[in-house]
């Protein structure tokens, strides 16, 4: 299999690193998952990625006396396996400044929200406690301000009046899951061009839909 090299980062259960997989066996897909490291030993995701026969590497950031130094230790990994593009999926480990500049505009992440909305962490909780009626996805080039950089691909859901943070979560989820592949796909066949703090897209069409919540009353 040949294309983009993709190193797959994740801390949890890896729902996003499963999309991911299945993604890259499709034809033409245009990208393989080379690595995938955990900073969990328990991670659910690592038995997904030895499941499907992926090479995965465990990097405990215990183990290290500083960040600088357990950024060291994944840089190297990476570096090791030749990885083109660096894909965060529920990695919940803040990377240094130097990190995120030495793989710059290689580095994206997949954040719970419509960005630049709610940035940070309990994001469900956040949206609900904010009455929002729509939520949804981002996948976004990473730089060193936390859930800050190039957006590639949004999804939008409503958020309904009876909705739990259980329940909004799984919705996004579900789309979390179809966009990923799409912006790494987008990013493999390159269609993704970063101007500035933007991204322009290429041999990329937008149906003409909307999402308006609440719906007009019958």
């Amino acid at each position: 299999m040949a294309g983009l090299r993709l190193a797959v980062l994740i801390s949890g259960q890896g729902s996003n690193l499963q999309a991911l997989i299945d993604a890259t066996q499709r034809a033409g897909f245009g990208a393989e998952i080379v690595i995938v490291i955990s900073n969990q030993p328990n991670a659910y995701g690592l038995g997904r990625a030895r499941k499907a026969g992926l090479s995965t590497k465990l990097i405990e950031h215990r183990a290290f006396a500083s960040r600088d130094a357990f950024d060291d230790a994944i840089d190297g990994a990476l570096r090791d396996a030749r990885v083109d593009l660096v894909c965060l999926a529920g990695f919940m480990r803040v990377l240094g400044d130097a990190f995120v500049e030495r793989w710059r505009d290689r580095l994206i992440n997949i954040h719970p929200s419509l960005l630049p909305a709610f940035k940070g962490l309990d994001v469900h909780a956040r949206v609900l406690a904010a009455g929002a009626r729509i939520s949804g996805c981002t996948v976004h080039y990473v730089r060193p301000e936390v859930d800050a950089g190039p957006i590639i691909v949004q999804a939008a859901v409503p958020v309904l009046p009876d909705d739990t943070v259980d329940a909004l979560q799984a919705r996004v989820h579900r789309v979390e899951h179809v966009i990923y592949p799409l912006a790494v796909e987008l990013i493999a066949k390159g269609r993704v061009r970063i101007e500035g703090d933007l991204v322009r897209l290429s041999g990329v069409t937008t149906e003409d839909a909307r999402l308006i919540s609440p719906a007009r009353p019958s």
